[in-house]
């Protein structure tokens, strides 16, 4: 069964930590700001050393076990099922497709891309930078 602690562990969470072990931490997206992003992902922490004079174990980044689980929440030594790692490819998608997409690419739609590539400025016919300018 898989270990998790939440805030107010800390003491728990320090003393059972293994160094080098892979912990994870779930983040909540925000969806006004990225609505075409996963409601959740996870990252995955490490704890590689421990700090001088308290000896807790501690990231490569510089935080405490305790630290980490007061600031981010729950963290788990397992990943969380059915989650995508913030470090993760994106779906390929840049946005939400709308209902009356179909993803086929007709005749016209081909003319118009290549007129658009011909259309297209060519970079050694540029005025070089700053000509415009007195």
């Amino acid at each position: 069964m898989p270990k998790s602690w939440k805030r107010g562990d800390e003491r728990r969470f320090t003393r059972e930590i293994k160094l080098n072990k892979p912990y994870y931490i779930v983040y909540k997206i925000a969806q006004n700001l990225a609505p075409w992003e996963d409601p959740k992902l996870y990252s995955e922490v490490v704890f590689t050393g421990r700090l001088p004079f308290t000896a807790t174990p501690c990231t490569e980044g510089g935080y405490s076990a305790a630290t980490l689980l007061r600031l981010y929440g729950p963290v788990y030594d397992t990943p969380p099922a059915r989650m995508r790692n913030i470090a993760d490819v994106a779906p390929s998608v840049g946005a939400p497709l709308g209902n009356n997409y179909e993803g086929i690419l007709d005749a016209a739609e081909l003319r118009s891309l290549g007129k658009h590539l011909a259309d297209a400025s060519d970079p050694t016919s540029r005025r070089p930078i700053g000509s415009w300018r007195p």
